[in-house]
């Protein structure tokens, strides 16, 4: 149940703008941002140890960025248990980044994938029914686990709007979106609405682990700034030190 919220800008004089929060079982290990794949070294993300794929990747050559959302499990079980198991979904984060959209119907779980360039943001939506794939109109987004912007997702009515649109030669644009993160957590990680989240009262053992954010295109260093932080317990707000 991860939350990202993008800002998409009206002309290529200002770069794409992306914040986001990352949901997961604390037992899971993971590794923080960093270059974990020896055989693409121009890629740095945030790994998932145990299947070996990214919540989050940076790809610096192509300045490309993805980073993938849970959706709800879709597949159905197999009583036999001779079916294939569904396969990780953090390797289509890793395929995203080299330019390989998911396009045929994957066999994983569903999910919202977010892909970033300079030249936009786009959402790939996999529901166990069919591949969906929208380009955002400029402004601001908001992504869980449901489609873009959903009306029926209770943090996305209460939030979306409150994030301001950054000014175009801002360089330290999050600490705003920080501040607004900062007072969602008024609700309580617990409710409905919460970006910072405990997911356990929903049936989920996920909670709230770590920011990252990205900036890409015009006015940034190199063209892409990618930075992550952890907050000090699962499921609890601490401003993160994005430095």
């Amino acid at each position: 149940m991860c939350t990202v919220i993008v800002h998409v800008p009206t002309g290529p004089d200002e770069p794409v703008r992306l914040l986001a929060v990352r949901d997961e079982d604390p037992h899971r290990a993971w590794d923080p941002l960093g270059p974990w794949w020896p055989e693409r070294p121009e890629v740095q993300g945030v790994r998932d140890r145990r299947a070996g794929g990214a919540w989050l990747a940076a790809d610096a050559a192509s300045r490309r960025v993805a980073v993938i959302l849970n959706r709800a499990d879709v597949l159905p079980i197999d009583p036999t248990g001779t079916a294939e198991p569904p396969r990780s979904r953090g390797r289509i984060v890793l395929d995203a980044v080299a330019g390989r959209s998911p396009s045929d119907p994957p066999h994983t779980q569903g999910f919202n994938l977010v892909e970033a360039t300079a030249g936009g943001v786009t959402v790939t939506m996999w529901d166990g029914a069919a591949v969906r794939r929208v380009a955002l109109s400029p402004g601001i987004h908001m992504i869980a686990h449901d489609d873009v912007d959903d009306e029926g997702t209770a943090r996305i009515v209460a939030w979306r709007d409150a994030f301001p649109v950054p000014a175009a030669d801002d360089e330290r644009w999050w600490e705003r979106w920080l501040d607004t993160l900062e007072a969602t957590s008024a609700v309580g990680s617990t409710d409905d609405r919460a970006i910072v989240r405990d997911n356990r009262p929903f049936g989920y053992p996920t909670l709230s682990l770590l920011v990252c954010t990205v900036a890409l295109g015009a006015g940034v260093a190199g063209g892409m700034d990618v930075r992550y932080a952890e907050f000090d317990q699962p499921g609890q707000w601490n401003r993160p030190r994005l430095d």
